[in-house]
């Protein structure tokens, strides 16, 4: 029998040291688990960041766990709504949600990220992976 994934992994404004509103909602059906990074790419799309999966570079980021199983569900499909994976007939989801590997603390745990959608070429590259960092050092 397969162990539901219950992890959340967040790289963007969805982070702890953000304060965005959305991550009220987060701190209440989730707990801090550890920080980590991920397989991937991220790049600056101006008003919010973007990554996509990539074998060459990393994502820094958070991961989360749900509070509980069976609140998990409800809590994932309300960020689902926030990242546009509902969109509109004829419109296209900004992000998609799946399954990926997080490294932390000398371990790996399965978690579940928000992958951009659309296409990120002639945007510039986030070379740290780490979103927190490069607005402080780039705005």
């Amino acid at each position: 029998m397969n162990t539901p994934v219950i992890h959340l992994f967040v790289y963007g404004s969805l982070r702890r040291g953000f304060h965005h509103p959305v991550f009220d909602y987060i701190k209440n059906h989730f707990t801090f688990v550890a920080d980590g990074k991920v397989k991937g790419r991220l790049f600056d799309l101006g008003t919010y960041p973007a990554a996509v999966p990539s074998e060459e570079g990393y994502l820094v980021g958070e991961l989360f766990v749900a509070n509980s199983t069976e609140d998990f569900n409800w809590a994932i499909s309300q960020l689902d709504d926030y990242e546009g994976l509902n969109p509109e007939a004829g419109e296209t989801a900004l992000y998609r949600r799946e399954t990926v590997t997080v490294y932390h603390n000398d371990t790996e745990t399965t978690a579940w990220i928000y992958w951009y959608n659309g296409a990120v070429d002639g945007f510039p590259v986030v070379e740290s992976g780490d979103v927190m960092e490069y607005f402080k050092n780039s705005r």
